[in-house]
């Protein structure tokens, strides 16, 4: 049986799923001809095709493309000009953490837990160096508090794990779900926020280098204080026209590096690099960061500034290699979808308030016995 399906919604689930034609050929040797509309594919051919590009086959079946859309404001631009399109596994990353947090919320009204203080708690008319001290007090985020941190490495870890404690669900994750063959691209979004008086939700895309994220969640954590959803730039180098992403921006950089300790700290900078990683020792961020505000405090032009960054992107990579791996499964799905969010499934499930199979779906695996397991790494009690 011939399914009578439009070559244009072939080729939008092919670009939405950001597949290669060429690629996707292997699997469906005459999608040139289905694209061009001289064959037509089988229903199971379509189904299979449907699963292929992340795609409802009900899609397929439209007399033309649809006009999707995030459902959350969407700051995100290139050369100031706002993005259009947006892929699937973008779509799909946005609709679990919005199911995650429907779930925490209810959570947390049957707990009884008290609303989060901070979110919405400053608007974009206050001083940048204010709201990041109030971050910094809430989040125990301080100079004195990260230099326990051994590595910026380590005072991420850190801050994602305080911001956790303080009532923000944190997920930081490179692929969509728990499919790696799905991985996000930071090109297209580096994070986003969920804000949420009870259950709020900052995304991080593990995709991009350690050395951004810190960034990145520092961003996102300024638009739960600001009680703003965002899809967001989070970009160091780059400039947005849209109020809210650059009083972000600003806030981020302050709270990471407050610019008068930075000012009386900087040194000599003939060579850049040697003060770039003494900084980034003293501050626990990472180079990038410190350049950043180094371009703030006044030492580097716009130009300079960027030339450097590249540079310095490239010498981090290159000392850090590979990402690798996602490592220790037991490890790595808390960070996944959210320490707090991961104890508070366990609990409820094993007090009998949520299903077995609703459970490991929201944590993203299939096995009970894994989410038993799960929760002894946790100490679930």
């Amino acid at each position: 049986m011939r399914v009578d399906v439009k070559p244009d919604l072939l080729v939008w689930a092919r670009e939405r799923a950001r597949i290669e034609a060429e690629g996707l050929s292997r699997r469906f040797p005459k999608l040139s001809e289905w694209e061009s509309g001289d064959v037509q594919p089988t229903l199971k051919q379509l189904e299979n095709y449907a699963n292929a590009t992340h795609t409802s086959l009900g899609f397929l079946l439209l007399p033309e493309p649809p006009t999707e859309s995030i459902p959350i404001p969407d700051f995100r631009t290139i050369s100031d000009q706002a993005l259009s399109g947006v892929s699937a596994d973008l779509l799909d990353t946005v609709y679990a953490c919005q199911q995650r947090q429907d779930w925490y919320r209810d959570y947390a009204r049957s707990n009884r837990e008290d609303f989060v203080p901070f979110v919405g708690s400053v608007d974009i008319d206050a001083s940048v160096v204010v709201a990041a001290n109030a971050m910094r007090e809430a989040l125990e985020f301080g100079l004195n508090e990260r230099s326990q941190a051994s590595t910026w490495s380590a005072a991420l870890d850190l801050l994602r794990e305080h911001a956790e404690e303080a009532g923000v669900l944190v997920m930081v994750n490179g692929i969509v779900g728990s499919n790696s063959h799905r991985k996000l691209d930071p090109e297209e979004f580096r994070g986003f926020a969920l804000s949420d008086p009870l259950a709020p939700v900052v995304f991080v895309n593990g995709s991009d280098t350690k050395a951004a994220q810190i960034f990145t969640l520092a961003h996102e954590l300024a638009h739960i204080w600001l009680g703003e959803s965002a899809l967001s730039d989070a970009d160091m180098v780059g400039q947005s026209a849209r109020p809210i992403e650059r009083w972000c921006n600003e806030v981020a950089a302050e709270f990471l590096v407050p610019l008068d300790a930075l000012q009386a700290a900087i040194g000599d900078l003939s060579d850049l690099t040697v003060e770039l990683d003494r900084l980034a020792r003293l501050f626990k961020v990472s180079t990038l960061v410190i350049l950043r505000r180094i371009h703030d405090a006044g030492n580097l032009s716009w130009r300079e500034y960027r030339s450097a960054f590249t540079a310095e992107r490239e010498r981090v990579l290159g000392l850090m290699g590979e990402r690798g791996s996602g490592g220790n499964f037991y490890n790595t799905t808390p960070v996944r979808v959210s320490k707090r969010f991961a104890r508070a499934v366990i609990a409820s499930t094993w007090e009998g308030q949520t299903m077995y199979r609703d459970a490991t779906r929201l944590l993203g695996f299939k096995k009970l016995a894994t989410l038993d397991e799960l929760g002894h790494s946790l100490g679930v009690g």
